[in-house]
Parts: structure tokens; sequence; C-alpha cells
């Protein structure tokens, strides 16, 4: 048994702990300073902790091997699983030209540039974030906010911005199902604390978005509107992630805050012509005028339809029970790890849910999108191919960042780091989301960060004196607010809309807006420490 060491770089704590950190400094200088791709960086970073665990922790070469070979497995399945084909399905609507219809229906809810900002960028990107998230919400909703006759600045910043809310709990709960693993904290505990915070980033985002859209004046003619979808948003966010499911978290919350747009008297009425002639600056999409049959727009709304049943039937206890017996548990090869203690670590141990995944649930749904859309199973699977291939980067830099934490966690590197953060104190809390926020916008993505950080976090709120689910939540919840700045997400929006080389300038946009919201997240996990907003975990 290879045991853990807290110092082992000459007996010091902080001396070892600058020697842990060089894996992370390693991918983000090459990833914020150097601007290196994202895979490149994330494999450098992995020899780098596989050297410090080999040379410094004393982990023996084969375990180290093992434990970023552990890593990278959970990158592809499950999380790479979920990606891959949630974006499948979206596929395979753009290619039957139903994804086009889908846009038309959302343009006809209203005429108002506000509204649609909210029905757009903030529930059905939501949806989006919920299904497949890692970029495709900000590209898709700028791109149908450009058709709908935006600017394409203000449609790129209106899409990172709304992109929030819903980023802790997207591609079916990737992030806190990361976070669940790395920490060791049971999934349904971590969900429960996030399903807390982010919530209350719901009911701001939507304002926010209004603001952006049209000013004062949007505030003021329509605050209602944007107050009753933050709200539907948030109580169906936080009753999901409490008490169904973390993977239905999302897809609730985007449909019942587009539900409450709708029950909202006057959110379709057509908005006054100056409102759209100061806000509609840019060239309005000519097929918005083009009529659909009433069966094509039902079979564009299917394939979302299609997931939610099929999610919804697999948390019915017994169904939930039976998918369940599918999961392989084993212990995994060349692996035997202790903690300072001498304890067997959790990570010797590995699980496999094949069925009960959500990866698996929406290839499900993705077989029942082809025959509902008329694609051909041999169209359907070179789709699917295609969506590897055109993922083949992100799933290199997914493995290689999962496979990084692994080693760090289970050398040892990530305990020593924690150890020596501790000492912050009672200002951990507010620090706390600090961290995940950093991860995120350099890494651009929460269950990236989560897989970097969640096991430090939870490792410094215990020798802190802090609750372990309150900190490793916060690193999720902060983490949300890193998004919008993230250069790979500032890419995405900058190429959908056409204004590649712009990054700089949309960076100046949300900036504030970030470092806003941050600071509201930092207070309300402070609060959340101590007795004044105690009251709010489980």
């Amino acid at each position: 048994m290879f045991i853990q060491e807290l110092e082992p770089v000459a007996d010091s704590l902080g001396l070892s702990a600058l020697v842990a950190t060089l894996p992370l400094l390693t991918v983000l200088v090459l990833l914020g300073a150097v601007r290196m791709k994202a895979h490149r960086a994330g494999l450098i970073g992995l020899a780098v902790a596989v050297c410090v665990a080999w040379l410094a922790y004393g982990m023996p070469l084969g375990q180290t091997a093992s434990s970023a070979a552990q890593g990278a497995v959970f990158g592809l399945f499950p999380i790479l699983w979920i990606v891959v084909n949630a974006l499948w399905v979206y596929r395979m609507t753009v290619r039957t030209r139903h994804f086009d219809i889908l846009r038309r229906s959302f343009g006809r809810l209203s005429d108002d540039p506000r509204i649609q900002a909210l029905v757009v960028a903030f529930c059905f990107g939501a949806l989006l974030e919920a299904l497949a998230g890692f970029g495709a919400p900000v590209a898709i909703c700028s791109v149908m906010l450009v058709a709908l006759g935006f600017d394409p600045v203000r449609a790129a910043v209106v899409a990172l911005v709304a992109n929030t809310a819903p980023v802790a709990f997207g591609a079916m709960g990737t992030p806190v199902v990361t976070l669940a693993q790395v920490t060791g904290i049971p999934l349904d505990t971590v969900a429960t604390v996030v399903g807390r915070q982010t919530p209350l980033l719901a009911l701001v985002v939507p304002l926010l978005l209004v603001a952006l859209v049209d000013g004062r004046r949007g505030l003021r003619e329509t605050w209602l509107p944007a107050v009753a979808c933050g709200f539907a948003f948030a109580a169906a966010q936080f009753a999901a992630s409490n008490y169904v499911s973390a993977q239905l978290a999302d897809i609730g919350a985007a449909l019942a805050g587009a539900g409450a747009l709708v029950a909202v008297p006057g959110a379709r009425k057509p908005a006054a012509e100056p409102v759209r002639a100061a806000v509609l600056t840019g060239v309005r999409s000519e097929d918005l005028d083009h009529d659909d049959p009433r069966a094509d727009v039902l079979r564009a709304y299917a394939p979302y339809a299609l997931i939610v049943v099929i999610f919804s039937i697999a948390q019915i206890p017994p169904v939930k029970d039976f998918l369940a017996e599918a999961t392989r548990t084993f212990d995994w090869p060349f692996l035997n790890v202790g903690d300072p203690a001498g304890d067997p670590v959790g990570g010797n141990v590995f699980s496999l849910p094949l069925v009960s995944t959500g990866g698996t649930l929406v290839l499900l749904a993705g077989v029942g999108t082809a025959a509902v859309l008329g694609v051909h199973a041999r169209v359907a699977v070179r789709e699917w191919v295609a969506t590897v291939h055109e993922l083949r980067f992100a799933i290199l830099t997914v493995t290689s960042v999962l496979a990084l934490a692994y080693v760090m966690n289970l050398s040892g590197q990530a305990a020593t780091i924690g150890h020596f953060v501790a000492d912050a104190g009672s200002g951990l809390a507010f620090l706390s989301p600090v961290l995940g926020w950093f991860g995120v916008a350099v890494s651009g993505s929460d269950t990236s960060a989560n897989a970097l950080f969640g096991s430090l976090q939870v490792t410094a709120a215990e020798q802190s004196g802090l609750s372990p689910e309150l900190l490793a939540a916060a690193n999720s919840s902060g983490g949300v607010l890193g998004k919008m700045i993230s250069p790979q997400n500032l890419t995405i929006a900058c190429a959908a809309v056409g204004l590649a080389g712009k990054e700089g300038d949309l960076l100046r946009k949300v900036l504030p807006w970030s470092l806003g919201l941050l600071l509201v997240m930092c207070l309300i996990v402070v609060g959340q420490s101590t007795a004044v907003l105690g009251w709010m975990l489980p």
C-alpha cells in the first residue's frame, strides 16, 4: 500500500504545497499566458503531475499511471458519454432542419427583443446546458439571437451572461457528478447544497439580461416577466436538485422558466416600435416569417420532450433500482492507496453505472429522436461518429484534466494544498467560490474546475472546521460565474456571431458582471457558513 504524505518535501508543509501546485500552475500558465490549446496544456500538466507524484511524493510509477488511467476512464464514462450523445441529438435536429423550425417557433412567442432574450438565452440556453453544456448553449443561442435581429455583440454578451445559473447542473449534472466522485461526498448531498446556492443567481440573471438588452427602460417595462421567469427557474432548480434528481434540475428549471414567461400577462404583447428599432440593430433572418406546419413544430420539440420523459421515468424508484442493478463496482487494478492515517481511500474502488448514467439515457432518447425525425439508421450512426470527431480535442482535454486531477488526489498533492490553504481559517468561506471561479475562467469547464479543486476544498474545510459539503458546493457555484469570461467561451461566442478576434472587447463587457455576481456568491457562502444563512443548508 502506498501511504500519502502531507509534507514530503523537506518535512515542510509550505514547500510541499508549493511543489504540489506545479501541475496546476503549469496548466494555468499554458492556458492563460502562453494561450496554448487546452488539450495540449492538459497533457503537459498531466506529465508534471505524474513527475511530482513519483519524484516528490514517492508514489510508485505503476500506481501513478493507474490513477491517471482511472481519471481518464471517468472522463470518458460517464462524462463524455453524456456530452457526445447530447450533441448527437442536436446534430440530428440540425440535419433535418427541425432546429430551424424550433428557432422560428421561439421567434413567434414574442416579438419583444427583451422577452426573446429571456426565452432564447436564459430558458432555451439552460435546456441546452442541461443536455450538452461545454460551450454549446453560447454558440447556439448567439446565432439564434442574431437571426432574430440582435446586434452580434449584444447577442454574444446576452448569451454569455445567461450561461451562468444552469452551469452547475449542466450536461445532465456532470459537474456535480464529478464533484461527488472526486470528493467522496454523496451526489445527493452535493446537489442539495449547490441547489441552495445557484438558484439565488437565477433570481438576478433575468433582470440583468433585460437591462443588457434595453437598459433602464427594459427593467422598467419588463421587470415582471423577468422576475416571474427567474423565480420559476429558481424554484424548479431547487426542488429538482433537492428532492428529485440532479440530472433533471436544469431541464425542469428551463421548462418552468419558459412556462412562467408564457403565463405572465403582457409578455407576448407586441413591443413598441421605438424599442425594436433601438434594440434590433442587426439583420433579421428572412425565414422567421415562414409558417411551419403544426406537425413539424411538434417534431422539432420532440427530442427534448423525449429526454424529459425518459429521465423522469428513470427516477421512478422501482425503475431507478432496476437500472442501478447494472452498475459494476470493482477494485481498480494496480491501485492500493492509503490516506496519511493508513486507511484505504475511496479511489481504490471504481463504479461503472452502465445503464443508469445520463449518457445511456440520452442515447436512448437519441434513438427515439432518429425515429421521430425520420433519420435513417445509417445516417444516425454517421452523425454519431461525426460528433465524436467534432469533439476529439474536447475529449482529449477532459480525459487529460481528469487524469491530472486523479493523480493529484491519489498521490496526496491535493491534500497537501488543502491543508496549506486551510490556514486562511474563516476567510476560506469567502475565498472558496473564488477558487472555483478561477478554475472555470481558465479551463472553461465547471466539471474540470471541480475535478481540480473539489478534493482540495474538502481537505481545507475539514482542517479549518468548516462544512466540507458547503465548500465543495461553493467551488461549483462560484465556478459558474467564471464561464462567461473563459477564453474558450469567449472564442466560441465570437466565432458564432462573426466577431473573430474581438474576444478582448467581449471580455471587457462581461467581466464586470462576472465579478459582481461572484461577489454576491462569496457573500452567500460566507452567510451560509455562519448563523446568518446557515439555516439554508440541509
